[in-house]
């Protein structure tokens, strides 16, 4: 490669980090922050103090960033004109829909997005199992939310004490075998936005004959995959999840 194509090369990639380390100084206020030092900046995305002023004299000159009088820094007018025009684009189902369709075609089983709709659980978004026999609920559906993996973990993430939600809250997905439908086996695992608040739940249901535990380990892997994906597109951070603790999560038959 000729040297000056080289040298607009790492020009580049120097750009790149420079926004990402840009991006950090954002991401590193929490709704908790009403303002944040430029030491606590530094301590949170993991850079010496000069190299984080450089990135919040950058921001605040372009509005992302305000410096208030005792030298601290605070969110800046710009983010919540994005804030604004972000929010009147947004469709949850542009982001639901996709991941629904590549859940059922990677397990082979019916994929469904489910809310809390007061002591019910509602079928927001339904993508059926490509094979012949299947689980076959309807999108409008109000189901239990005692009864069947996706209200399990919606009852574990509103706050529900007790077991099994302690254990869903560790795990962040459960597993039932015929608890709401002698016939229909579920897994589901929590989606979180803004704010880590449970915006609802990814779930993924069968045939008790076609979904065993082993089936469930096998159908976890893409599960999780696809919620973390959901989980960031929808502003939410997403926990380090590992698919070898799930034999300890007992499923109610």
């Amino acid at each position: 490669m000729p040297r000056q194509a080289l040298d607009v090369e790492a020009r580049e990639e120097g750009g790149v980090i420079a926004v990402e380390r840009a991006l950090a100084v954002l991401d590193a206020f929490t709704a908790n922050d009403r303002s944040l030092s430029l030491a606590e900046l530094a301590r949170r995305v993991g850079l010496s103090k000069p190299t984080v002023l450089r990135f919040t004299k950058s921001l605040a000159r372009a509005g992302y960033l305000v410096r208030n009088d005792d030298a601290t820094f605070r969110l800046g007018p710009k983010l919540a004109r994005l804030g604004t025009l972000y929010q009147a684009s947004f469709r949850i189902e542009d982001y639901v829909q996709p991941a629904l369709r590549r859940l059922a075609q990677e397990t082979g089983e019916s994929a469904a997005f489910y809310v809390r709709e007061g002591d019910k659980r509602l079928c927001l978004f339904r993508v059926d199992s490509p094979q012949s026999i299947g689980h076959r609920a309807r999108t409008g559906d109000l189901l239990p939310l005692d009864r069947g993996a996706p209200g399990r973990v919606l009852l574990a993430f509103s706050g529900e004490p007790g077991e099994p939600y302690d254990q869903i809250r560790r795990d962040h997905f459960y597993a039932t075998f015929g608890e709401r439908d002698p016939q229909v086996a579920s897994i589901a695992c929590p989606i979180f936005g803004h704010g880590q608040e449970v915006v609802g739940v990814l779930g993924v249901a069968g045939p008790t004959g076609r979904i065993d535990q082993e089936a469930v380990a096998r159908h976890l892997e893409p599960l999780r995959s696809i919620s973390d994906e959901l989980t960031r597109q929808l502003g939410g951070k997403t926990e380090d999840q590992n698919s070898s603790r799930w034999p300890r999560q007992r499923a109610r038959a």
